[in-house]
């Protein structure tokens, strides 16, 4: 897999999307670790303080490779992408169930996160040339 050259805006948006991951897995650990846990949809057959340690682990994983291993961020760009999708859920769950957690108090603002999700799924993507890469492959495949 070959990687792309990025532009200074791709770039930087893939080092700030790393330190935010970064930041993120620092809250599954300490000041955020209950809201983190209010995430975890009830039918996940885990103990949701375990989820939020694992997710942690991972996020601060693909915080620091979004940062430091630019020889893999189509790869990085990749995983990250997929690890939102496989966090929706989550999500989706905090807007049906009314929770309350990291400040969305109301239906509207727990929507408003819904609807960014996607963004930052294709955010990811664009910033590491991982959508660049996906464009060439399909295009090969049409």
């Amino acid at each position: 897999m070959t990687n792309n050259t990025t532009t200074k805006t791709q770039n930087f948006f893939r080092i700030l999307l790393g330190l935010f991951m970064i930041m993120a897995a620092i809250g599954h650990f300490t000041f955020q670790r209950q809201d983190f846990q209010a995430q975890v949809p009830n039918w996940v057959p885990l103990d949701k303080d375990l989820v939020v340690i694992l997710s942690g682990i991972v996020e601060i994983a693909l915080g620091l490779a979004m940062v430091f291993l630019t020889k893999y961020k189509i790869q990085t760009g990749l995983a990250l992408a997929i690890f939102y999708v496989l966090v929706f859920p989550g999500n989706i769950a905090q807007y049906i169930n009314g929770t309350d957690a990291f400040g969305l108090d109301t239906d509207r603002a727990r929507l408003i996160r819904l609807i960014f999700q996607p963004v930052l799924i294709l955010v990811t993507l664009w910033s590491t040339g991982a959508l660049d890469y996906i464009k060439r492959k399909l295009a090969h495949v049409l």
